[in-house]
């Protein structure tokens, strides 16, 4: 009598009832087509962008776009956009900045030395003096342009301004003016009229606005 083969269907047989759903032998299963299929293929970018170009350089339009951002980028710099909430004063205003910093971390060079130690208070007036008076005006106010003049050279003051052309005054009056960008120097001082001005007394500064209109601010 052949035993074997009795015992391996049993044992099989044993086994297939122990399988757990998920287990149970594969079968393949002809669903039909869903839909047509394609290969998948995107355009690379780059080339995309040179052909437009390639396109824009034949019919002439590469260089008019260029002409035209050239003029947006030199309009841009002779006139920067100005400084968004700047009024001009109405009443005298004068308040003290404290420029000191207090450190909220360790700071180490590259070899691990300690240069400040986590809440030391570190005032840079300390090692740098404000040489210059800093003056804010709104360039395209010609009482504001006067005042700022009349307050000393490049050597004593640094003109700023929060709208106007710096080089149209540059032109203009003979010396340097400068231009706060997005506003980062009046929201550190926290001016909001003009004209105002910034001077270092001690270790702190002295942040001053002046109603000319009062025929104040000299």
């Amino acid at each position: 009598m052949k035993i074997l083969p009795f015992v391996l269907a049993g044992v099989v047989g044993a086994i297939s009832g122990t399988l757990l759903p998920w287990q149970s032998p594969a079968r393949a299963v002809d669903h039909g087509q869903i839909g047509e299929a394609w290969p998948v293929a995107e355009p690379d970018l780059l080339e995309v962008i040179r052909a437009k170009l390639a396109r824009a350089q034949a019919n002439g339009r590469l260089d008019e776009l260029n002409a035209r951002f050239a003029e947006k980028v030199k309009a841009h710099v002779m006139r920067p956009v100005p400084v968004a909430g700047i009024t001009a004063a109405v009443e005298d205003r004068t308040w003290e900045f404290d420029p000191a910093i207090t450190i909220e971390n360790d700071i180490r060079d590259h070899k691990g030395n300690l240069i400040a130690a986590a809440g030391q208070r570190i005032n840079p007036l300390d090692k740098i003096s404000l040489s210059q008076k800093l003056l804010f005006i709104d360039g395209d106010d010609p009482a504001q342009v006067n005042w700022a003049v009349r307050q000393g050279d490049d050597l004593k003051t640094k003109i700023i301004m929060v709208k106007g052309s710096p080089f149209d005054l540059m032109k203009a009056k003979q010396r340097r003016f400068y231009f706060d960008q997005a506003g980062s120097l009046t929201a550190k001082f926290g001016i909001e009229h003009t004209p105002a001005s910034v001077e270092q007394k001690d270790k702190i500064l002295i942040v001053r606005e002046a109603a000319l209109n009062q025929g104040k601010g000299a």
